[in-house]
């Protein structure tokens, strides 16, 4: 009797982001060390929402309140904290 996998690989999201939040820029990918302009952008991301979507670079809308902020890709829907 064969034995039939039912777990797939094929159609799953990568966790990685392909693109910057803050400059929608390639983004370094974790491969090598985090460059100079990355490394300022993760600063700034500390501080400010994301502008651009990190899976497929789009800007997107971003709503800052008092309270915090949410950001909205057109492809991908709402990203919150």
């Amino acid at each position: 009797m064969n034995r039939v996998s039912t777990s797939s690989t094929a159609g799953t999201a990568s966790t990685a982001a392909e693109f910057c939040g803050h400059c929608g820029e390639p983004s370094d990918g974790g491969a090598s060390p985090t460059s100079d302009v990355h490394r300022r952008c993760a600063e700034r991301l500390a501080m400010e929402p994301p502008r651009y979507c990190a899976a497929c670079r789009r800007r997107m809308k971003v709503q800052v309140t008092p309270l915090g902020w949410s950001a909205e890709c057109a492809r991908h829907g709402v990203l919150a904290p």
